[in-house]
């Protein structure tokens, strides 16, 4: 499925190249072939699994398209997110600002620019990515069996996302003890995006009964909850060689995430004052995480999310159990759900 879906993104972007209005495009195109390479493609192979889950048979290329589409809206959400954050790599490479920041000034641009150039540019990368995803998935849409499921499914998904992503900017930068705002975070940003909608997409292309959609659902939620708990652990005590992200730059920016919001309701006074001398500075540094850290520790947060992650991969994996889906879909299900809440990047 992976090569599947790398193909028709390739085959995709080749078409865009090649019909580019003028010479500054394909550098633009460039650097988003350069995004999408080295993806886990989590979103791509949950629509082709909704789709096989769903009843499809035969002929996939629909929910391969679709697949390829969701990675675009992936790269869109990810190019802005590092703007927001002010990340400076994903994937083990520079983020898309940076990059582009970097290949302005190459390209004889003043250096005095380049940082205003690279956020503009980034932004406008992602807008690109989220149109042309919005190309693929409304194309695949066309050859679904239930056009009409397909398309408020999309919609659903980029306003439940877009809110999650509103709700992670209010939050960040507030050392909080606010556990159910930090879930409510994580179940738009991250469940419903990452594992539901996906789901229900590949399904719906496939004509699936709202039996199916309810079925998917009492897998995906719980499933996507703990993707994005292990995410957060990965984010403070990752190994950046395997992440290919910094595990300083949640704590820099006050990401107000559940293992910092149990921290803060367990915290003594002296890790509170320790939290928040160190919590959202832009200049902490690896001695400050190692002091956050340490408080995360002894406080049993990160235990407790761990605790959280198992709870939720069980309840995942017990409403698969009872889904009325294939064996070959039960199967890949289970194989993904090890994968997303055991993972080391």
């Amino acid at each position: 499925m992976r090569r599947d879906v790398d193909a028709t993104l390739a085959a995709f972007l080749d078409a865009k190249e090649q019909s580019a209005p003028g010479p500054e495009l394909p550098p633009l195109i460039a650097q988003l072939r350069t995004f999408l390479a080295g993806g886990k493609r989590l979103r791509p192979l949950l629509c082709v699994c909704g789709w096989y889950a769903g009843g499809g048979k035969g002929d996939h290329a629909s929910a391969v398209r679709a697949a390829a589409g969701l990675e675009l809206f992936q790269a869109f959400a990810l190019i802005h997110d590092d703007v927001m954050d002010a990340s400076d790599t994903r994937r083990g490479r520079p983020s898309a600002h940076r990059a582009l920041a970097s290949a302005y000034t190459a390209g004889g641009g003043p250096a005095r620019r380049a940082e205003e150039h690279g956020l503009g540019a980034a932004v406008l990368l992602g807008d690109l990515a989220l149109i042309w995803s919005d190309e693929l998935l409304h194309g695949a849409s066309l050859t679904a069996r239930s056009p009409e499921q397909v398309l408020p499914l999309l919609d659903e998904m980029r306003s439940e996302v877009l809110y999650g992503q509103y709700l992670d900017l209010q939050t960040t930068g507030r050392l909080s003890d606010d556990v159910e705002t930090a879930v409510r975070v994580i179940r738009y940003k991250t469940a419903k995006y990452t594992v539901e909608r996906p789901l229900h997409i590949g399904a719906a292309l496939a004509g699936a009964a709202p039996g199916i959609h309810a079925a998917l659902s009492a897998f995906a939620l719980p499933l996507g909850e703990a993707f994005q708990l292990r995410d957060d652990l990965l984010g403070v005590f990752g190994d950046p060689r395997e992440t290919g992200k910094s595990v300083l730059d949640d704590l820099r920016a006050g990401k107000a995430t559940v293992l910092v919001a149990l921290a803060a309701q367990r915290a003594s006074r002296r890790e509170m004052r320790s939290l928040r001398a160190r919590f959202g500075r832009r200049n902490l540094d690896e001695r400050d995480a190692a002091v956050v850290r340490s408080v995360l520790e002894a406080t049993g947060a990160r235990q407790a999310v761990e605790e959280m992650i198992r709870s939720r991969r069980d309840e995942a994996l017990t409403a698969l159990g009872r889904a009325p889906f294939p064996a070959a879909a039960v199967a890949a299900l289970r194989d993904i759900a090890g994968f997303a809440t055991a993972r080391h990047a």
